[in-house]
């Protein structure tokens, strides 16, 4: 049964607008257009309507015509990227007006030399007399003339938007509630009250949530009804980051960052089920970047997150998001290829749209023939008729190749090698840094350049099924369509879980539930269509990472929350008390019904190419046949080597892969020749294209063991402050790659790796693992406990790598808690010193030693089960670097990870060592507390691209009461010198080995001025 009027599903992305439109005899067809086109468009959606409908672009839309439309757009989130909302008012309690500034205490960018905070989303912020205390008791009555006097004042600037954040008032909103009708009485146009907008425990995400609402609402609101305008009597629906549908006036600005690539999600979670897959993941890849999500029987939700410097708390779509488009840049420095993370976006784009753009991706698949101007739409050049322009690829491909010495369609695919692994990259982060095996999934492919590197993704990640819809090309547009309603409520509860506390819960979920429903009833949902799904938010007692379990009696739901902590974090601790974070609803009413056809299988012969043409693939020439989607037929089969040629899209069989044609019309492609190690060239000159795989490898290696240290970890110090480092090291303990974590750690690591080996290397054996924090011995202070794990080769017997993590333990003993006391003057004063300690001994964790060393000390630990706790995370996370390197070394050979081990160092000296040719010295002072100084000069030598440190010390440091080893002050002058020369070239970041600082033995323990020699070693 049809409307008999028009439906349109419409993705507007960053660089192209997708358009799903059902005719009134719910037949389905796609357009796509570009997003931006000065002169020719003002509104890609409502242009790409109207050429549909047949209207003229200076006509209105006729009335009667359209039933719905549905959409997703980017308004909200270029709004946040560009700073471009609306002026906003914060209103708070007197005394934390810069709440919201100060933020929490998590350093996301520590190797930035010139730390630029996000600008405030708010104008100005006006402290509010009157208080209310946990309990909802009134300590201070409001004060509503100075909250008049504040908000008058406001919009006689012309400020009309407020964000009202009040302490407790996730629980008490008495205040807020008067404030906000205090706001509407003055003329204030957007009212964003923390108690309505985001009810949950802690007051800054809170805050920042509220304020972002307040700023991007309005522009939001301006879209919306710029868009409504054009469609009078078209019921308007626009697609929120939770991936659930809201009519346009329900759509608030906290719920739209996500909103275009929430409709991906949905689209590929619904297409896949009909298709018989139930755990897929999401890989939609367009023009700017690509997005990447599981799906694993329920949409994976994430509740908070970070975009464009801007927290937010509000329930999205975990996606994944990697500058690495079909518009990402390539470069090549003379040593290494790089791809983005700079876009060349939609204007002017890649070099092969007529624009004058540089080379991309998508030139780099022109250059090697996997996209063919013939058969992609001719929707370039001035008039927006003209194909793709291949002369111009060809000829700037021609020129960097003769620069570079190879054939370029050879720097073409080295280019597309490492695309292809930054993408797979990102898809670890969502499935095995969430406890997946990417493996167990099928890929689903979509958005206009999936399907070219489909086959790649999958061979890189060791997955042998890829999903392509017919729709792939425009799957964020058609999801849109198919789409549920939903209205999301939640409200935070903080108590313990107990038999006694589930009554309560069950009453509060009814009163949201009963609230999620009328809402959902008035956005014209059918009352009777609309189901609830009730959820916990469950944590450990004393920890702050939360799981999402259904509303269940206590024993059925602390299983499932085991369960999936197990399956997320690696443990679980089930003796452990359990806390009710927050209850949440969701009310669904389902959208529209998948329709998809059968169709008809071949009656005779093979499908047959409508061209043939040559690829580039695993650095050889193929004839390859060209087949059209449209003339597929069911159970059809087509070997790799080969192109199928879409409405709005390319996939490319490789050679070892199949494509098979389901009766659904749904294409499978399954790898049909096991995989073969591709061979490297020769190992003793860096190639570019692995130089910068083996980057990216081995710093990724290191990023996910922090992940994991961060996500198992106990302690707010290193879960929330980040106060941690892991990184990995070559077999002499030399620092090969380190996640951008805190850099005093990183310096002075790589001397703990070789202490290990020095006292402790013959007897290490597989399943070791070291601990140790002495200052003298690489530690920085003693709070910070480094944790060795060796990798070892099949036979056991060779040492190939070493991971290593360091953590800011919250305590570790000394005189008083907390970190280095000042009036210690001893280092036992400080706390319990562990130096050489076999932590781990073939994999038994020595749990039972381990806490009678903290208890031995003089001042012993307070709190050795925190200790223990993140002890274990730091052994799990090293457990993951292991896994990690393996898998490196299996997939490209030891010969070449030990060689590329090497270059990437190399390349790091020679990149340091190029900087400073380019930079002057200079001096720095500090002066201590107790009047102490510290002095260091750098001077730079730029013919012997060296530079030579001297530095001097007095007072403390004379006296030989400066504790420091040359280990920490190797790494402490590092950072001098960085902060000197000015560069913001971290010296030792990604894989890069840093110029070491050469000091003598004992030089801050000397009287006597000392020097140091930058030297490459």
């Amino acid at each position: 049964m049809t409307t008999r009027k028009w439906q349109f599903w419409i993705d507007r992305g960053g660089t192209f607008t997708d358009i799903v439109a059902r005719d009134p005899e719910g037949r389905l067809s796609t357009h796509k257009l570009l997003s931006e086109n000065p002169g020719r468009y003002a509104d890609a959606a409502i242009a790409g309507i109207k050429s549909v409908l047949g209207v003229a672009a200076d006509q209105p839309i006729p009335p009667g015509l359209i039933d719905a439309v549905k959409m997703g757009t980017t308004v909200a989130t270029n709004a946040l990227l560009e700073r471009k909302g609306d002026r906003t008012l914060l209103l708070v309690n007197v005394g934390f007006a810069d709440m919201l500034r100060i933020g929490n205490q998590a350093r996301p960018r520590l190797f930035d030399l010139n730390v630029r905070l996000p600008t405030l989303l708010y104008e100005a912020v006006a402290e509010i007399p009157g208080r209310v205390d946990v309990a909802g008791h009134e300590i201070e009555a409001l004060d509503e003339a100075a909250a008049r006097k504040a908000l008058a004042a406001a919009r006689a600037t012309g400020i009309a938007s407020v964000a009202i954040v009040l302490m407790h008032a996730w629980k008490h909103p008495a205040h807020e509630q008067r404030l906000a009708a205090l706001a509407s009485e003055a003329g204030f146009t957007q009212i964003s009250a923390s108690h309505a907008t985001s009810p949950l425990l802690r007051i800054v995400p809170r805050g920042d949530t509220t304020v972002v609402d307040a700023y991007l609402s309005p522009i939001l609101r301006r879209y919306v009804d710029q868009v409504a305008a054009e469609l009078r009597g078209v019921r308007l629906f626009f697609m929120q980051s939770n991936g659930g549908l809201a009519e346009a006036h329900r759509f608030q600005g906290k719920d739209a960052i996500l909103s275009g690539p929430a409709g991906g999600i949905v689209g590929a979670a619904r297409t896949a089920g009909l298709g018989g897959f139930d755990r897929v993941i999401g890989f939609d890849m367009g023009g700017t970047s690509t997005d990447v999500a599981l799906y694993a029987g329920a949409f994976e939700r994430a509740f908070e997150t970070e975009v464009a410097g801007v927290r937010m708390r509000a329930p999205m779509m975990a996606i994944n998001t990697v500058a690495a488009g079909g518009g990402s840049i390539l470069h090549y420095d003379g040593a290494r290829f790089r791809v983005g993370p700079d876009s060349a976006g939609a204007n002017p784009g890649p070099a092969c749209y007529r624009r004058g753009g540089p080379l991309t991706v998508t030139d780099a698949n022109v250059c090697v023939g996997k996209i063919q101007p013939a058969h992609f739409p001719p929707i370039f050049g001035a008039d927006g008729d003209a194909p793709l322009d291949a002369a111009i690829v060809h000829a700037k491909f021609a020129a960097l190749a003769a620069e570079i010495g190879r054939d370029p369609r050879d720097v073409a695919e080295g280019f597309l090698r490492i695309a292809v692994s930054n993408m797979a990259l990102a898809i670890k982060q969502v499935s095995v840094a969430r406890g997946h095996d990417a493996t167990g999934f099928a890929l689903q492919c979509f958005g206009g350049a999936g399907g070219q590197h489909a086959c790649l993704v999958a061979d890189e990640l060791g997955m042998e099924t890829v999903f392509i819809h017919p729709y792939a090309g425009v799957l964020s547009a058609y999801g849109m369509g198919v789409a549920d309603q939903t209205v999301m409520r939640e409200q935070a509860v903080e108590i313990p879980f107990a038999a006694a506390a589930v009554p309560r819960l069950e009453a509060l979920a009814d009163d949201l539930a009963t609230a999620a429903r009328a809402e959902l009833a008035t956005q014209g949902a059918d009352p009777a269509s609309i189901a609830v799904a009730r959820k916990l938010h469950l944590r450990y007692a004393g920890t702050e990472a939360s799981l999402i379990v259904d509303l269940a009696p206590v024993a059925a739901a602390t299983e499932a929350f085991t369960a999936a902590h197990r399956a997320r974090f690696g443990f679980a601790t089930p003796h452990r008390p359990i806390t009710v974070e927050a209850v949440a609803v969701e009310a669904i009413s389902p959208g529209e019904p998948l329709r998809e056809s059968p169709i008809a299988p071949r009656l005779f012969g093979a499908p047959v190419p409508i061209d043939t043409i040559a690829i580039w693939s695993g650095g050889a020439a193929h004839a390859t046949p060209v087949f059209d989607r449209a003339l597929l037929c069911a159970n059809d089969r087509i070997p790799g080597p080969a192109l199928i040629r879409e409405a709005n899209a390319t996939t490319v069989v490789e050679p070892g892969w199949t494509a098979e044609v389901t009766p659904l019309d749904h294409m499978l492609l399954r790898r049909t020749t096991p995989l073969a190690r591709r061979a490297a060239s020769g190992t003793d000159r860096a190639d570019p294209v692995l130089l910068e795989l083996f980057n990216n490898l081995f710093m990724n290696v290191a990023e996910q063991t922090g992940a994991v240290l961060q996500n198992t970890s106990l302690s707010v110090n290193i879960k929330e402050r980040l106060d941690f480092s892991c990184a990995i090291f070559d077999p002499e303990g030399g620092l090969i790659a380190n996640a951008p974590h805190v850099p005093v750690h990183l310096g002075a690591m790589g001397e703990s790796v070789r202490t290990v080996l020095r006292l402790r290397g013959g007897t290490l054996r597989p399943g070791d693992v070291v601990a140790l924090n002495n200052p003298f011995n690489g530690g920085t202070h003693l709070p910070d406990i480094t944790v060795i794990t060796p990798v070892f080769d099949d036979t056991g017997h060779e040492i190939r790598f070493f991971v290593g993590s360091r953590g800011h333990h919250a305590d570790i003993g000394g005189i008083t808690p907390g970190s280095t006391p000042p009036a210690s003057r001893t280092l036992e004063e400080e706390g319990v010193v562990i130096d050489n300690f076999l932590l781990v001994e073939q994999g038994h964790f020595r749990e039972a030693e381990f806490r009678a060393l903290l208890a031995a000390a003089r001042y012993p630990a307070r709190s050795p089960d925190v200790n223990v706790a993140d002890i274990k995370a730091q052994v799990a996370a090293n457990q993951k670097g292991v896994q990690e390197l393996t898998r490196v070394v299996g997939h490209y050979g030891w010969d070449v990870a030990r060689a590329y081990m090497g270059h990437v160092m190399d390349n790091a000296e020679e990149s340091v060592r190029r900087v400073l040719t380019t930079l002057s010295g200079g001096e720095f002072l500090y002066r201590m507390d107790d009047g102490a100084k510290l002095a260091v000069r750098v001077t730079v030598d730029r013919a012997a691209r060296t530079a030579r440190v001297d530095f001097t010390g007095t007072g403390a440091q004379q006296s030989g009461n400066f504790n420091s080893p040359p280990a920490v002050t190797r790494a402490a002058v590092l950072y001098v010198f960085r902060c000197l020369v000015g560069t913001d070239i971290p010296l030792n970041d990604g894989c890069l080995k840093p110029i070491e600082i050469v000091i003598p033995p004992g030089t801050f323990l000397s009287p006597a001025p000392g020097s140091a020699v930058v030297a490459g070693t």
